[in-house]
């Protein structure tokens, strides 16, 4: 990982605190729909960590690959993209 993989650690901690206080939320039996807003928030914050990641990858893993000149690199990294995007669809 090219970019500052602390801030990256630090998103996934503060995401797995939330983690945490959501299952303290349903051990406290609390009101279902505060508990569908914490995790609208959880689901958020991992859609954005995993935004930074596959925006580090493109930006250095791809462009790595594009600039080598390898056709096989290339090919390597833009198949692991369709892969990713493939299982998101499912």
């Amino acid at each position: 990982m090219h970019t500052d993989p602390k801030a990256t650690i630090n998103r996934l901690k503060r995401i797995e605190g939330q983690v945490r206080g959501l299952a303290q939320m349903v051990e406290d039996d609390r009101y279902c729909i505060d508990i569908l807003h914490q995790i609208q928030a959880v689901k958020s914050a991992i859609s954005k960590v995993e935004s930074a990641v596959l925006k580090n990858h493109a930006a250095h893993c791809v462009a790595d690959a594009i600039r080598s000149g390898d056709p096989a690199q290339q090919q390597e990294k833009f198949g692991e993209l369709v892969e990713l995007f493939e299982k998101v669809k499912r």
